[in-house]
């Protein structure tokens, strides 16, 4: 889990466009960051397992 503080920091609109830092909103993780999804690789992986995610199946070929 990340610090609370740099959650409520990534919330915050940024002084400059420029310092703007992509954050997992239900984790708060701030690397292996999907843009597509808004979220973090773990967490996209947990909610597509769960089907929570339309359109996303597990590959298998």
């Amino acid at each position: 889990m990340a610090k609370t503080s740099l959650m409520v920091k990534a919330m915050r609109p940024p002084k400059f466009k420029v310092r703007q830092h992509n954050r997992c909103p239900l984790c708060g993780r701030s690397r292996g960051y999907y843009r597509r999804f808004k979220m973090c690789r773990i967490c996209l992986r947990n909610r597509a397992l769960k089907g929570e995610l339309p359109g996303v199946i597990k590959a298998s070929w």
